[in-house]
């Protein structure tokens, strides 16, 4: 599946639904183009961004109602194509590796670029990194553990799809996929349904209005039953 475009793209489809996963992100995988029925519509990235900081102030029973809520919104219209790629992306590297084009494409699926994504204690020059070579060093592992959360991927899926072996080296999840579930829920939504959610995000988690003084939030991972399973590096996906 990670090794190019031999698996039929209704196929893909299918197998997404079996799995549980976004159709568009296993035809990111399998490297075949993802309609734009899929993907968010064009939307102000300004509030994508405080959608996506706001959230991350909602613990486990807020983030379920949360996410209750955002699928009470109607659907919205048939939309055209958002951009090609987020703002913010810049071009591969010729060297770039597979696994750079796929960590874009999944960004992308969520309507996302470096700078939407919530605080996860990385540079956007470090996320850049990533998506314009992703070289094989030290520094992949910590950094997939801190992406995979808001992608709403299991860290133990995302490295095995970037091709890492799966070991016992410690994992610095700040957020966890949980809070990346709520974005997925949010990529039909509109400018408009996104200031709704935020605004229900801020009713949930009672996060106080502070101006321009932006704390970030230090995230629920340490709640979250899945990343204290008996067995937290076992695949859920990708066998």
């Amino acid at each position: 599946m990670t090794h190019g475009t031999n698996t039929d793209p209704s196929r893909c489809v299918e197998l997404a639904g079996a799995l549980g996963m976004l159709a568009s992100d296993l035809l990111v995988i399998a490297g075949h183009p993802v309609p734009a029925e899929l993907r968010p519509p064009e939307r102000d990235l300004r509030v994508v961004r405080e959608f996506t900081y706001r959230v991350t102030f909602c613990d486990h029973s807020q983030m379920a109602a949360l996410k209750a809520f955002i699928h009470t919104l109607p659907a919205a219209v048939p939309h055209v194509a958002m951009l090609a790629e987020p703002l913010g992306m810049r071009g591969l590297h010729p060297d770039a590796s597979r696994f750079a084009t796929i960590l874009r494409g999944l960004l992308h699926n969520r309507g996302l670029g470096p700078r939407e994504l919530p605080f996860v204690v990385l540079s956007v020059s470090t996320i850049m990194g990533r998506l314009v070579r992703d070289r094989q060093n030290e520094h992949r592992w910590p950094t997939l553990s801190k992406l995979a959360g808001p992608l709403g991927w299991k860290f133990q899926d995302l490295i095995v799809v970037a091709g890492e072996p799966l070991t016992d080296r410690p994992r610095w999840e700040m957020h966890c996929h949980h809070v990346g579930q709520i974005y997925v829920a949010a990529i039909p939504l509109t400018t408009e349904q996104l200031i709704a959610a935020i605004k229900e995000a801020d009713r949930l988690s009672g996060r106080p209005d502070q101006g321009a003084w932006r704390p970030a939030s230090e995230g629920f991972a340490a709640e979250c039953p899945d990343l204290t399973s008996p067995d937290p590096l076992q695949p859920q996906f990708f066998r």
